[in-house]
Order: structure tokens, then C-alpha cells, then sequence
């Protein structure tokens, strides 16, 4: 890339993924990630941090959504049970201390963190526990179409009202430190999905006073709750403040781990990768995510600090094949060849990004070298839309404004190049631009008239069923992709235990998946965050776990 130390700062990253690729979920306990060492007591924060990011977050209920930006804020809030140790990938004690399973996987036994209390001062025990388990489970119909960002079906399966088709059992208080979660059949990734920002524990007494299941009040085009804009946790930051400019958090005087350096974190949003540049140069800013190609080299000309994560996120053009003529094989295929998918990374992505075959990244156990590409063929492409008998149908291109992600570095601008692209083998596109915080993830993810779409997805944790399981396990609105075999070899892939069988599976799903085409993968982007010379050191993550209080600022 740029310098000799910006390459070793990847390789130590790959090292990173490549732990979390093959790491197995455990029982025993390691180190705690917030501990304190020695007999003298920690310094309180002072510092005020201020951190660029892309755009407002969509609502900080992270049950509620699948949005990064939330996620990044939520997860200085709000813990899990289960961490994530950032250099093995092992599973790490968080606000559960130890577990063991039983009764052939179906049973978890875990022991808590004793002494702990959430921001508003209330115990966190195993009845909180049970109470966010069942939260989530119970989760309403009118809800869950209102919320399509909700990750508990994509890992759970269903909810209550189909008992027989979930995952998730019950959720058992033992004693005040001791939970029991029960699970209807064995589930490998368990352990690991709990890892999810989705899946940390929100206060009881919090969610009732503010009605958390109560999406009464519209935040940046999403319906959200009042706890949504007021998120109670466990974590070493509380919530402050949100208004147009800005998020606040401060530190927890109450937190049982280390506090860091930091007692004032504000997350301001910058659309565009030239205005955070910007904003780090005058020095509004300390950091800031999603370092774009075009400003990449001004900044190591200017001597600003990079630090690259390696891909774990896959951007793709979704496609729904609800909208006709999109259900036709022939079209899928003929739009996967009219992408020049090497033009796209070399304009857009920074260095060394990979063109995507299939939706799991290629450090993950699962991934699959031989997965089926049709490469980039337009005039092949005209010929299979003359065989499905296209007759220039409108088709509606979505595409976000005003917002930047690790796999969608300018959405803009990659929109008029694939636009371009397919207009020039003979599709009608119909440009739909829609402002990220006017609703995008909820036009193009629940049913309706999006022919085509922008999007990508976060891996959260080192499981390829957190890639293919969201996406293809089930019947979606996103994408209209209806295949109840690969539904079922999902299903029974993500029961296997951890070894070759499950991995075979696994780069069978994608093989099948990527000849139907039911969108069209692109890139593993890798994306970098800029720092100030103010900071010494930042906890960069494959999976975007970055707790501030890890942050190291220079006396």
C-alpha cells in the first residue's frame, strides 16, 4: 500500500481474521477484555474524544436494527454475555463469567458477573437475562415488520408464535448469578452469535419505562421506540445526548471493568469522505471510519495515521425477483455479466480489496475457491436477455445518498458506474436515489418496487453462517429468493459440529446460491479508519468490536 508499516498493519489484521476463522466456540473462561491490573486504582477519564463516522445511526435499540453506525455507538452502551477477544477470535468472558453445555448441545449453563448494575442503577442478573431473551423471542408480528433490521430470527429462526420452528427454547433464572438458555436443537454458532451487537443485554426497568416495543416515534426514516433514542446498559459508556449534530456518550462511573481514557465520547456525522478529512485536518475531529480511495493518498501524503481492517463485510447488487422480469434465471445471469466488477474496485475500493464470487469472505472457514462466476461478458450478457425475452422493462435501481459504509465507500458514485454498466447491455434502469436516513435499509429490505439495490453486510462474528444465514435462510423482501432446499441445507449446516463436514456444507451452499444469482456479490471491501496525532493507539476489528475505552491517547 503506502509504507512498509501500513502493510505490516494488515498482516497483523489478517492474523486477526484468520484466529477468528478458526476459532471454536468454549466454555472456558479467559481473560476478562476490561480488567485492571496491580493494587493501584485506575485514573478517572478526563479526555473528550470526537469521532467522525458516516452518517447518524438508524436507532440505538441494537435488537432493533442492523445498522454499523448504531452498532459502533450501542456497543459502548450495552454488553453481551459473550465477547470477542480481539487477537485469538475466542469467545471471551463479557458480562458471563464462564458456561458449559449439556444435553448434547441443547443446554447453556452460564455464571455471571457478579456486582454489576446497569446505567440507571438496577442489578444485572439472570432474571435481566431472561427478561431481554424473552423480549426478543416474543417479539409481535406488527413489530417485526415495522423493524426488519431485528437479528433474533436470522439467528433464532422464528419467534414465539411458531415455537416448532425456532431455535431458542427458554430461558431458566437458576439463582441470581446462574442462567440456564435452552435451545429446541444444537446450534454450533451459538456462542459466537451472541457476540452480536443485536443480542447485548438492555436494562428491564429501562425498556418498560420507555416502552421499548413501542415504535411510536420515527428517527432517520426508521420507527423506533423512546428507549431507542435512550439506551440503557451495562457497558463503560452511558448515553448522554443526541441531537442534530452530534451523539453523546460519558463514561460510567458505576462500570465493574476498566474505564479508559475517555469520558466523553461525541459521535459526530460527516456524509462525505472529503468533509471527515476535513474535519480531522482542522482538528474537529480525533478519528474517524471509512477512509475512502480517493482521500486515501492525501492523507499518507499529510502524514495522518491509517490503520487498515481486513474484509469482513461483502458489498453486492441486490436483486428481487419479486419485481418481474427479475425471476428469470437468464436476466440474473445477464446482469451479473454486465459488471465490471475489477473496473468497480480499482475506482472505488482501496488497494488490495477482492472481487467477490460468493457472500462468505475468503478467511472464513466455508468459503468456497471454486464458486461459480460468470465474469464479465456483456455481449453475453445481451444474448441471455434476448433468450429471456426482455423488451426493456423498467427496472428500479436504488441506491443511498448522504451515507458511506465499510462495504459501500460511495454509494453515488458506484451507483452511476453499475448503472452505466448495465444500460450498456440493453437494461431500462430507473435511477431511485433515496437519503440513508430517509428509510433506505427499510425500502430495500421489506417487499415492494426495488428491482435492484446498493447494499452490503457486516460480518459480526467468524461463523459463515452470520454471512449466509441473514441473507439466503429464508424467504426475505429484500431480495424475493425462495429456495426451501438451500433453506434446509443452511438449517442443518449451522447444526454441525465444527470440522470439514460443516465446512463442505457450507462451500456447497455457496456454490449453489451463486448459480442462482439471487444477488450479485462484488467486493470484500477492506476498509481503514484515520487517526489524530492525539491518538497512540485504536482497537481496530475485523468486526467492528471497538470499545473506546481500549482507545490509547498520548500524554
Amino acid at each position: 500500500m503506502a509504507s512498509s508499516k501500513m502493510r505490516r498493519l494488515g498482516v497483523q489484521l489478517g492474523a486477526v481474521v484468520m484466529a477468528l476463522g478458526l476459532a471454536s466456540c468454549t466454555g472456558t473462561p479467559g481473560p476478562t477484555p476490561s480488567s485492571t491490573t496491580g493494587s493501584t486504582a485506575p485514573a478517572e477519564p478526563t479526555a473528550t474524544f470526537n469521532f467522525g463516522t458516516g452518517s447518524m445511526p438508524l436507532g440505538l435499540d441494537p435488537a432493533m436494527t442492523a445498522d454499523s453506525e448504531s452498532y459502533r455507538i450501542t456497543r459502548q452502551v450495552l454488553e453481551g454475555l459473550v465477547g470477542v477477544d480481539g487477537e485469538t477470535g475466542q469467545t471471551t468472558p463479557l458480562l458471563a463469567t464462564e458456561w458449559k453445555d449439556s444435553n448434547n448441545g441443547l443446554s447453556y449453563d452460564f455464571t455471571l458477573r457478579s456486582k454489576v448494575t446497569f446505567q440507571d442503577g438496577t442489578p444485572f442478573d439472570a432474571a435481566a437475562v431472561c427478561a431481554n431473551f424473552n423480549r426478543w423471542f416474543t417479539f409481535p408480528a406488527e413489530l417485526r415488520k415495522q423493524a426488519p433490521g431485528i437479528s433474533f430470527r436470522g439467528v433464532f429462526k422464528a419467534y414465539s408464535d411458531e415455537p416448532v420452528f425456532s431455535i431458542y427454547k427458554d430461558c431458566k433464572v437458576v439463582s441470581a448469578e446462574n442462567v440456564q438458555i435452552n435451545l429446541t436443537r444444537p446450534y454450533t454458532g451459538f456462542l459466537k452469535a451472541l457476540t452480536l451487537p443485536a443480542f447485548a443485554m438492555s436494562s428491564p426497568a429501562a425498556m418498560e419505562a420507555q416502552k421499548a416495543n413501542l415504535l411510536d416515534k420515527v428517527q432517520n426514516g426508521q420507527a423506533v421506540s423512546a428507549y431507542a433514542s435512550h439506551p440503557v446498559g451495562t457497558g463503560p459508556y452511558q448515553f448522554s445526548a443526541w441531537d442534530e449534530q452530534k451523539v453523546t456518550l460519558t463514561s460510567y462511573k458505576g462500570y465493574w471493568g476498566d474505564r479508559g481514557q475517555i469520558a466523553t465520547i461525541n459521535f459526530i456525522p460527516y456524509d462525505h469522505a472529503q468533509t471527515r478529512q476535513q474535519a480531522l485536518l482542522d482538528g474537529k475531529i480525533d478519528a474517524y471510519d471509512l477512509v475512502t480511495s480517493g482521500t486515501f493518498d492525501q492523507l499518507v501524503k499529510k502524514g495522518v495515521q491509517i490503520i487498515q481492517r481486513d474484509p469482513f463485510s461483502v458489498m453486492y447488487l441486490g436483486i428481487n425477483q419479486g419485481v418481474a422480469p427479475l425471476e428469470k434465471l437468464e436476466v440474473r445471469q445477464a446482469i451479473e455479466m454486465a459488471i465490471d466488477k475489477e473496473s468497480l474496485i480499482r475506482r472505488f475500493f482501496i488497494d488490495n480489496t477482492a472481487q467477490a464470487s460468493q457472500f462468505v469472505p475468503p478467511k472464513l472457514s466455508g468459503f468456497n475457491n471454486n464458486a461459480p462466476s460468470l465474469g464479465y461478458n456483456p455481449e453475453k450478457a445481451k444474448e441471455l436477455l434476448e433468450k429471456a425475452g426482455y423488451k426493456g422493462e423498467e427496472l428500479k435501481f436504488y441506491y443511498p445518498l448522504n451515507a458511506t459504509r465499510a462495504y459501500l465507500p460511495t454509494p453515488e458514485k458506484i451507483y452511476a458506474e453499475i448503472s452505466r454498466q448495465l444500460v450498456a447491455v440493453g437494461l431500462n434502469i430507473k435511477p431511485v436515489p433515496v437519503d440513508w436516513e430517509d428509510g433506505y435499509l427499510q425500502k430495500v429490505q421489506s417487499p415492494g418496487d426495488h428491482a435492484l439495490h446498493l447494499l452490503g453486510w457486516n460480518g459480526s462474528y467468524a461463523d459463515a453462517d452470520n454471512f449466509l444465514g441473514p441473507l439466503f435462510g429464508e424467504t426475505s423482501g429484500e431480495f424475493g429468493y425462495s429456495d426451501s432446499e438451500v433453506f434446509h441445507k443452511i438449517e442443518r449446516a449451522r447444526a454441525l459440529p465444527e470440522g470439514d463436514d460443516r465446512n463442505t456444507q457450507y462451500q456447497a451452499i455457496n456454490a449453489e446460491i451463486a448459480a442462482s444469482v439471487p444477488a450479485v456479490p462484488i467486493a470484500f471491501p477492506i476498509s481503514a479508519l484515520a487517526l489524530s496525532d492525539k491518538v497512540q493507539s485504536y482497537p481496530a476489528s475485523p468486526v467492528l468490536n471497538e470499545v473506546f475505552t481500549n482507545v490509547r491517547l498520548k500524554p
